[in-house]
């Protein structure tokens, strides 16, 4: 028993042995493997772990692009601006070190440069005690240079700062608003255009990667990595901002003058390309100070009755500037009423159903579907009138008769074709679609109020491309505010190629209903406001109802008028809406909100886009009637075909204005003659607005005063002609024989 001892220790000792190091090796494998995993299978996951330690990383923003209007006038840029910080933690430690009062001195400076309260910034210096307090958040250059000098001139390099910054800034202030839209905090794209375009302009941000000790401080190591930012691209657009101030300056006069209420808005297009050449809506914001409301909008939430902070307040001011920022030319739906007859009267020709020519009688009413729908004229448009004549009146039974015609089936196909069915496609966010009848929905009486335009809603945009069909010969375009995509060299990246559209009606359709719309703007028809003399202008105006909005009666009281409008209505051209939203002045038609400022609008564009006046400008001169028998001097002037008047009762002309020897216009010509001594050459003008234009004539007249018409005819007299404006002031002084501008509107047809 002694003897087995020795043998069952080493036994037990070999075990022990054998057991550390079946530990030790599992312990080694164990070691190895998670070695090799943290050193080949998990490195980069550590590496960067590590790297995100000792590393930070400095921010370079891209610069955001350029937008350009057709003529390479800037509309939006990127400016550097410069924000003004200082360090209270480091002033303080300053003002121990050296016993200056470095606070009061900052304090006292800054609020002079910067234009600060002293109070609240020396607050902040002697209260806080940070590295960061921002004193203002943006300033400009000549600021920026200022201040600088400033802070070298009383040593304060270690105690105030500035950093750059990039700061969108839209050099043409409410000019394009609604089209351009603005960026956010972030320098993103938060309407309009800089939405659209927002990945061309904003580029690709760089960034800079440094190791860093304890303390932030960079450090010189291999980590150090630079990645150049990628700057944005430019765009060049298609609008013109010659075109666009004109148009902007028509629909303020109209909100002013007509007392709108839910805004105007207008669009100008080339109808061949889709080109927009101008958008705007009335009361534009500032995009470069997005966030404050336009007068109207402030008159709004002023009137609200909320208390200025609270949540019903704050909750107004949102939905008012969410209106105020929309783009109504694409983002909201009207019914477009009788500028719709267009495409009506387009399917029942394309059709074969009807001609210009064919006869249709108008009692004032019509029966559909167990009702009885009005005319827009009460006493009707009478018997046996042609298919052109009720279009440039506007008559709605006659629309409806020619709907019967069509169809349901092919009106709804119509309507499809000409795209009111589906979005523009214009490149412009949040555009409205169409609200149209089902085609098993449509029955007598919708097919019957579709046919002129009512119980359906379109956006402004919509309605214009689709009108453009009919002005270009029948094709449908894609509307588009980008031109071209450019680099910082102005090498084009990327254009907008303008796809060809499909046809809708033949050209020789379109054709035959431009010449219509044509001869009722130039001569009686409905649109004859939109008279421009020297060019062919094709137009239809429209007054419809708007059924959201009832009286306590459960009837529509409110009305938008307008009028669209393309010119030269003989070739490719330029096409032009506006729509006056909420018109509260006593006549709402838009013959009378719309269709004068469309004409002054084509007055002012057509010229400059280089589109020929066709007006006959009769120049003559002027023989000396001085000294010369009056009624040899009457014959003279009455074979030359112009206006005269004789002064006195004299038997010889003592002096005439103008003079002899002086080129005139003949147009323009009122001739006075005097057969008595003419002492006093002054007149005062006469108030001629709100008169007859015969009414106006006679009074201009006996002032001594020469007219030139504006508007509807050039011919002096008629009745429904009535003067909106004179161009010299009444009651102002004016020399006999001076031009007197007369604009006259006719009120007699309603739409």
């Amino acid at each position: 028993m002694q003897q087995s001892a020795p043998s069952n220790t080493l036994a037990t000792t070999r075990r022990r042995i054998v057991t550390v190091a079946i530990a030790f090796t599992v312990f080694l494998c164990y070691l190895f493997v998670n070695l090799f995993r943290l050193q080949y299978i998990q490195h980069e996951y550590y590496k960067n772990k590590v790297y995100d330690q000792i590393t930070t990383t400095a921010s370079l923003k891209a610069q955001r692009g350029t937008i350009y209007d057709r003529q390479m006038n800037v509309l939006a840029t990127t400016e550097t601006t410069w924000r003004v910080f200082l360090s209270t933690r480091d002033i303080k430690k300053k003002m121990k070190e050296d016993g200056e009062p470095y606070d009061t001195r900052i304090a006292e400076g800054l609020s002079s440069l910067l234009s600060v309260d002293e109070a609240t910034l020396l607050d902040k210096i002697q209260n806080t005690n940070v590295l960061d307090v921002t004193v203002k958040k943006s300033i400009d250059a000549e600021t920026y240079e200022t201040l600088l000098a400033f802070i070298r001139q009383e040593g304060l390099e270690e105690l105030v700062f500035t950093e750059a910054q990039s700061h969108r800034y839209y050099p043409m202030g409410t000019m394009f608003a609604h089209v351009l839209g603005f960026t956010g905090s972030d320098n993103q794209g938060l309407y309009g255009l800089e939405y659209s375009y927002d990945s061309t302009l904003s580029g690709t941000d760089g960034y800079y990667l440094y190791a860093k000790d304890a303390n932030g401080n960079a450090l010189p190591t291999e980590y150090a990595t630079y990645i150049p930012a990628e700057d944005g691209y430019s765009i060049v657009t298609t609008l013109d901002s010659y075109i666009q101030e004109v148009l902007e300056c028509q629909l303020e006069t109209i909100r002013v003058n007509h007392q709108v209420q839910n805004r105007v808005t207008g669009i100008v297009m080339d109808t061949e390309t889709g080109a927009i050449l101008a958008m705007a809506t009335s009361s534009p914001f500032d995009p470069n100070d997005p966030y404050t409301l336009d007068e109207q909008s402030a008159q709004k939430l002023a009137a609200c009755g909320y208390e200025e902070g609270s949540d019903e307040y704050k909750a107004k001011k949102k939905e008012l500037l969410e209106i105020m920022w929309s783009n109504k030319a694409v983002s909201e739906t009207y019914e477009p009423g009788s500028t719709f007859k267009i495409v009506t009267v387009a399917a029942a020709l394309d059709l074969g159903v009807a001609d210009m020519d064919d006869t249709f009688s108008c009692t004032g009413s019509y029966a559909v579907g167990g009702w009885n729908i009005r005319c827009h004229k009460a006493g009707g448009h009478g018997q046996n009138f042609s298919l052109a004549y009720g279009l440039q009146m506007s008559c709605n039974p006659t629309m409806m008769r020619l709907s019967e015609r069509i169809g349901a089936e092919n009106f709804y196909r119509y309507v499809q074709a000409f795209g009111y069915l589906s979005k523009t496609g214009i490149d412009l966010p949040s555009e409205a679609g169409s609200i149209f009848h089902q085609l098993e929905n449509i029955g007598p009486t919708e097919l019957a109020t579709s046919s002129f335009g009512q119980r359906f809603k379109v956006s402004v945009i919509r309605q214009l491309t689709s009108i453009a069909a009919v002005a270009n010969g029948g094709v449908l375009v894609t509307p588009h505010v980008m031109e071209r995509v450019v680099d910082a060299n102005g090498q084009t990246i990327t254009s907008y190629g303008s796809p060809t559209g499909e046809r809708v009606i033949s050209e020789a359709v379109a054709t035959e209903i431009s010449a219509v719309l044509e001869a009722g703007v130039s001569g009686d028809g409905g649109a004859k406001n939109a008279y421009v003399d020297g060019y062919k202008i094709a137009a239809k105006t429209g007054t419809s109802q708007k059924f959201d909005v009832l009286d306590e009666n459960g009837n529509s009281y409110l009305r938008i008028g307008s009028t669209v409008a393309y010119a030269p209505s003989d070739e490719n051209g330029i096409a032009v809406i506006i729509v006056v939203d909420e018109p509260t002045c006593a006549v709402k038609y838009g013959s009378v909100v719309a269709a004068p400022y469309v004409s002054e609008l084509y007055a002012n564009i057509l010229p400059y886009l280089s589109y020929a006046s066709h007006a006959e400008k009769k120049e003559l001169t002027l023989d000396d009637y001085v000294g010369m028998n009056v009624r040899t001097a009457e014959k003279k002037l009455s074979e030359l075909g112009v206006s005269y008047r004789v002064i006195g009762d004299g038997d010889v002309v003592l002096s005439q204005v103008p003079s002899g020897n002086v080129t005139v216009t003949a147009a323009l010509s009122n001739i006075l003659l005097y057969t008595v001594d003419r002492t006093d050459t002054d007149v005062i003008v006469p108030t001629l607005v709100s008169m007859t234009l015969s009414e106006a004539n006679h009074l201009a007249a006996d002032a001594g005063l020469t007219i030139h018409i504006v508007g509807p005819t050039s011919s002096v007299g008629g009745s429904d002609l009535f003067v909106t404006a004179q161009s010299l002031p009444p009651g102002s002084r004016a020399k006999r024989g001076d031009v007197i501008v007369l604009t006259v509107i006719s009120y007699e047809h309603e739409d």
